[in-house]
Parts: structure tokens; C-alpha cells; sequence
């Protein structure tokens, strides 16, 4: 298309009858995050609100990469820890998740391998989530030794509660399809092959819905979500920034391109 979403890189868009596919792309590392698809996704969804073309997004990874996000790239925060490239920025890592929020068109998600850290906190703020079988959610954060600030510590007690949240953000253990669904993590497990034909129908249903009558209840529904985000997510990214320097991030990142355990000291 020849539009505004021209310019992304690493987020491919298309749209068909009111519904605008929204793919992660980087498949040489499993649609992570690196600068380029962090830069990309502090603007796609301003300008996914601003497009009069788009009723309905439909959110998932590109097949090529195996994966719906591995998360951020380690060599891009190795890279940051030798000071050749710059960090991810707290200003930029609030934009994802505030202009995610404040979408007011809705949003499927596809999640159609792992979900992992960002992958998992973008695919959760999601309206209706559907996974595909063999697909798992997980934000492991603390095994490369950082805060889960850039909104896990927002949007899983939300979806499972404090209790559950905390097992799953304290350990970075991995929550399989049927698990997700079990404890309302996402809204629908279907099987590998029919996940991209079950999310398009139902983002289908609802854009031959009413736009403004959806849009607005998403918005009212979105109030206390949004509120609680204000409230917690500035300081969780501020702790997530604060573990950046830390010399527990610097072994684990070593530790992950080593391919050994890592040895943690707290400091």
C-alpha cells in the first residue's frame, strides 16, 4: 500500500475491508525486538488510530520468524552495555504501551509462536487475544537480570491476578497455550493452522460492526486500565532503566551469547 505505513521496516502492513494486519517482521531472530522495531512500534499505532481506512487491527509475528516476538534483541543490549549503540530509551518504551492504549480501534491478537518479554506485554494489551497451540506466553525479564517494566508489571495482574502475576514475572517461566487459556491469559487457543483464519474472522465480526459504538466501549473499558497504567507503569520503567546498569544485565547477557547459566551477585 501506498500510505503512511510506507515507511516501517519491521512492522509489515496490509489491509483488506477495514481491517489493518499489523505483522511483526525481523525473522532472522524470531521477530525480536531490535532499535529499528522499537523506533517502529513507539509510532504504528498512532498511526494505525490516525488512518480512516482502519476499523479493526489484527496484530501477529511474521511466519518467516518463527515466532510472534522473541523479545528484545541481546545483541542490541549488548551493544548498549559497550556503548555502541544506544539503550532502549524509557521515553520510547512508554509510547509502545500508552499509544497501544490508547488505540480506540480494536485490536486482535495472533499470537502464532512465542511471545516473549515485550512480544508477550504487546500481545496482552491486545482486546481479544487467540493463540495458537503450540504458541506460549512468557516475559522473562529477571533471567537477563531486569525489572519487567516496559508493562508486564501492568497488564498480567490485570488478566490473572496478583498471585499468578507474580509467579510467572518473578521466575520468566513460560505459560503454555492451554495453561493461558485455563487462567484467562488470552481469550481463545485454537490450533496452529486455523489461528490466522479464526482471528481474521473475528476481526472481521467486529468490523462489520458499528465503529464508533465498538470504539467507544473499548475506550470506556480501557479507562481503568489506562489509569492503573499512569499509576504504576512510570516507576516500574524507571526501575526497568535502573537494571539496565547493573552488572547482574551485563553477566546475563553475557552469559545468553556465552550459551552457559549465568551467575548472578545482586549487584
Amino acid at each position: 500500500m501506498t500510505d503512511r505505513f510506507d515507511r516501517y521496516t519491521r512492522i509489515k502492513a496490509s489491509r483488506d475491508a477495514g481491517i489493518l494486519t499489523l505483522m511483526l517482521s525481523n525473522p532472522k531472530l524470531r521477530n525480536a525486538v531490535d532499535e529499528q522495531m522499537h523506533h517502529e512500534l513507539a509510532d504504528i499505532f498512532v498511526d494505525a488510530q490516525e488512518d480512516d481506512q482502519t476499523h479493526v487491527i489484527l496484530l501477529t509475528g511474521d511466519p518467516d520468524g518463527d515466532a510472534f516476538c522473541a523479545g528484545g534483541d541481546i545483541a542490541w543490549m549488548k551493544a548498549g552495555l559497550e556503548g555502541k549503540a544506544a539503550s532502549p530509551s524509557a521515553s520510547e518504551g512508554r509510547r509502545i504501551v500508552t499509544t497501544l492504549l490508547d488505540v480506540e480501534k480494536p485490536i486482535v491478537a495472533a499470537i502464532n509462536g512465542p511471545a516473549v518479554g515485550l512480544g508477550a506485554t504487546i500481545a496482552l494489551f491486545c482486546d481479544v487475544i487467540f493463540m495458537g497451540e503450540g504458541a506460549q506466553v512468557a516475559d522473562p525479564h529477571v533471567r537477563v537480570g531486569l525489572v519487567a517494566g516496559d508493562g508486564g508489571a501492568v497488564i498480567w495482574p490485570q488478566l490473572v491476578g496478583y498471585a499468578r502475576a507474580k509467579e510467572y514475572l518473578m521466575t520468566g517461566d513460560p505459560v503454555r497455550a492451554a495453561e493461558a487459556e485455563r487462567i484467562g491469559l488470552v481469550n481463545y487457543v485454537v490450533s496452529d493452522d486455523e489461528l490466522h483464519a479464526e482471528a481474521l474472522a473475528f476481526a472481521t465480526k467486529l468490523a462489520a460492526g458499528a465503529p464508533q459504538a465498538i470504539q467507544h466501549t473499548k475506550a470506556a473499558v480501557n479507562m481503568e486500565l489506562k489509569r492503573l497504567a499512569a499509576t504504576v507503569f512510570d516507576a516500574s520503567l524507571a526501575y526497568e532503566m535502573i537494571s539496565f546498569t547493573r552488572d547482574d544485565h551485563r553477566e546475563a547477557v553475557s552469559a545468553f551469547l556465552e550459551k552457559r547459566r549465568p551467575t548472578f551477585t545482586g549487584t
